[in-house]
């Protein structure tokens, strides 16, 4: 559960205009521009599944305060999900990259793979249901870790402060949601009995299932961009960029992962809470929302 003096969860509705945002929104740094835009591929399915697994596990919760912490957690996902898919049309496509032949992987890996009956439904299926929702919350559990090291990253590198502001702000205000609430997924995988052992093995799937969806999301917007051409090497090339400040270093990732198979391990240590809340308290996007919500 977050920290009692923590304030509570809450959904910024945030719009962002990427009208004058180009394609290369990291100056004259496609690579790492195309790793990002990655996001954009992938967290809208991802996160809207994220939502539906939540809202099945919350009748499930009995303790009032992570009750509400999964509430804020389905409506700040919600919102990540929304506004990474608002990029997908009036920016990928007008720059000329069609998302298909990612997305269509990505709706195949939640819509068949993960949901609820992905053996169909009978009668053992349907027995199993509670074992299989509590699989599910602990592979979040599993990929929260890394959006919590990643939006710490971002909310507080210095290597990207020169990139397109539209952009800039989107990544930031995402990633210092994610670090407020770092420790709800890993709460609820917990109080639903989810096991150490289980959420080791979740790391061990993640971690390469995302290195895999990043490398191919970005080879599928790299061939697709004139300007730029498609070479093997995702990690030589992360590791490169990571050394210049323009991702985070292959190194600091890797140690997160070590942490996270501590046994006394819990995302409490992770991130810089001030620095996100300080961000969000700042973001141009969460002052207008707060703003609209103020004269609604």
């Amino acid at each position: 559960m977050n920290p009692p003096n923590q304030p509570a969860l809450q959904q910024r509705k945030v719009r962002f205009d990427f009208a004058d945002t180009p394609l290369h929104w990291v100056p004259n740094e496609p690579e790492a521009s195309h790793i990002m835009n990655g996001l954009h591929l992938l967290l809208p399915a991802g996160e809207f599944w994220f939502c539906k697994v939540y809202n099945k596990a919350l009748p499930l919760v009995s303790e009032p305060g992570l009750r509400e912490d999964v509430r804020g957690f389905v409506l700040q996902e919600a919102q990540h999900a929304r506004a990474h898919g608002s990029a997908l049309t009036p920016y990928l496509i007008r720059h000329g990259i069609d998302p298909r032949p990612f997305t269509r992987k990505v709706d195949w890996l939640f819509d068949k793979v993960l949901c609820d009956y992905p053996l169909g439904e009978n009668a053992l299926t349907r027995r199993l249901q509670p074992w299989w929702l509590r699989q599910r919350v602990g592979l979040i559990a599993a990929v929260e870790h890394f959006t919590c090291v990643l939006g710490d990253w971002v909310v507080n590198s210095r290597g990207l402060d020169r990139a397109d502001p539209v952009m800039l702000d989107l990544l930031r205000w995402h990633g210092a949601e994610e670090v407020e609430h770092r420790c709800v997924a890993h709460d609820l995988h917990v109080h639903l009995g989810g096991s150490l052992a289980m959420r080791w093995l979740f790391m061990l799937i993640a971690t390469p299932a995302l290195l895999y969806l990043f490398s191919d999301a970005m080879k599928v917007m790299m061939r697709q961009d004139p300007t730029t051409r498609y070479r093997p090497g995702f990690l030589r090339m992360w590791h490169d960029l990571g050394k210049r400040g323009l991702l985070p270093t292959t190194a600091s990732v890797g140690r997160s992962v070590l942490r996270y198979f501590d046994p006394r391990y819990h995302p409490r240590v992770e991130g810089d809470l001030q620095a996100a809340l300080d961000y969000l308290a700042s973001s141009p996007a969460a002052l207008r929302a707060e703003a609209e919500k103020a004269t609604a």
